[in-house]
Formats: structure tokens, C-alpha cells, sequence
């Protein structure tokens, strides 16, 4: 699912919403999630997951074409881990 096809469920699912309305939401929750992680603070949404950021540390790459040796600096990427209800729906429990 894309970010149009959410806003288009969300709008089918609540018709007193404008579309217009539905679209700020979810880009206002989306802006706020991005924002915190660029911070680097974790957000937790109960049931479904929790957003963080974790660092990879700068290491000696290799380049696949000539095989020379590559640095490649210090990183920060985003990672997220599944909440406990999301993954036993996932898994057919309940």
C-alpha cells in the first residue's frame, strides 16, 4: 500500500472527511514520525511497531568492480521492529 491508496481508504472508511483532510493528517503523521527520528528519538505505536535509528559504524569497504579498498564513513539508517500484535496477526494468531 502507497501513501495515496491510505489516504484513499482512510477517506472511503470515514466519509464526514473531506479527502483533503485526510491527506494533511497522514502527511502531518508522517512529517512528525520523520522529524523525531531525524532527532534521533524513537517512536512507539502500540500494537504495531516502533520506529528508531541505529548507527553503523565507518568501516573499510571494497569496491565490487576494481576490488580496491573503500572508507566508508559512519552512517545513521532507519530501522523499525515490529510490535507484539502485528506480528501474531502476521503469524495467524488471533
Amino acid at each position: 500500500m502507497i501513501r495515496s491508496e491510505l489516504i484513499q481508504k482512510i477517506s472511503e472508511e470515514n466519509p464526514h472527511l473531506y479527502q483533503r483532510d485526510v491527506e494533511r493528517i497522514v502527511n502531518t503523521i508522517f512529517n512528525e514520525i520523520t522529524n523525531a527520528m531525524a532527532n534521533g528519538s524513537r517512536v512507539e505505536l502500540r500494537g504495531f511497531g516502533a520506529f528508531s535509528v541505529k548507527k553503523r559504524d565507518a568501516r573499510t569497504g571494497r569496491n565490487p568492480r576494481t576490488g580496491e579498498s573503500v572508507h566508508v564513513e559512519e552512517k545513521h539508517v532507519p530501522f523499525f521492529k515490529t510490535g507484539k500484535l502485528l506480528r501474531d496477526r502476521l503469524n495467524g494468531k488471533s
